[in-house]
């Protein structure tokens, strides 16, 4: 510990040396992010390390407790989910918005070994949780869509009668409610990124996958 440094920050620093083989990618829904990692795993021979993969797992680990917001979104039927609740509601509610389960991704990062590098990605990467675990600021990206954008991945992924909306009584309105909430999410994430003088980068529908790798390629300076 140095002089004047508070056991949580050299708690901190510690848990930075240890994931100093961890990047991380995040970012709002539809940015590009799962396309972009695995296509970095597969340059460099990184391990991928998907936060959406391991949701249901996580939050089989936690107890009411522990995350409240998951506990009480599980208990919810869809429409309760989807339909009912303003956008801003849904934002502010949200559990893995609100970072419940965080712990464990970092637990499961811990045991993975230190060789390869492990690159991480999905929409639960928080700034302000990720930040303190940072050795360097190069290691992390957030990619931010633009509506239009991210509308037109949703759509290009999307199947007539499948997927969650499909199971609520308004699937119009659950998907409109959901972009909403997602536009506000990126919002926040950018104010955040900006705030912690964090990398950011804007994804527009003019880019290519080739021209957002590259971006994220420099971004962390590999």
């Amino acid at each position: 510990m140095r002089p004047g440094q508070s056991e949580e920050e050299t708690g901190a620093a510690e848990l930075a040396a240890r994931l100093r083989h961890v990047y991380w990618i995040g970012g709002g829904s539809g940015a590009g992010k799962t396309t972009i990692a695995r296509r970095l795993a597969d340059r460099h021979g990184w391990r991928l390390y998907s936060t959406d993969d391991v949701m249901q797992d996580h939050a089989g680990r936690t107890t009411p407790e522990q995350a409240p917001f998951l506990h009480k979104f599980m208990a919810m039927d869809m429409d309760e989910r989807w339909v009912n609740r303003p956008a801003h509601v849904m934002l502010e509610t949200f559990h893995w918005f609100r970072g419940e389960g965080f712990g464990l991704i970092i637990e499961d990062l811990l045991r993975l070994p230190r060789q390869p590098c492990v690159i991480v990605e999905g929409f639960r990467l928080l700034p302000h949780l990720v930040e303190p675990l940072l050795a360097a600021p190069e290691q992390a990206v957030w990619l931010l869509p633009t509506p239009d954008f991210r509308q037109t991945a949703i759509r290009s992924r999307s199947v007539p009668g499948e997927g969650f909306v499909w199971r609520t009584s308004d699937p119009a309105r659950a998907g409109r409610n959901i972009a909403e909430r997602d536009h506000m999410f990126t919002r926040r994430l950018r104010e955040e990124t900006s705030r912690l003088r964090l990398h950011a980068v804007q994804v527009e529908t003019t880019m290519t996958e080739d021209d957002l790798a590259v971006q994220v390629t420099r971004a962390f300076r590999l």
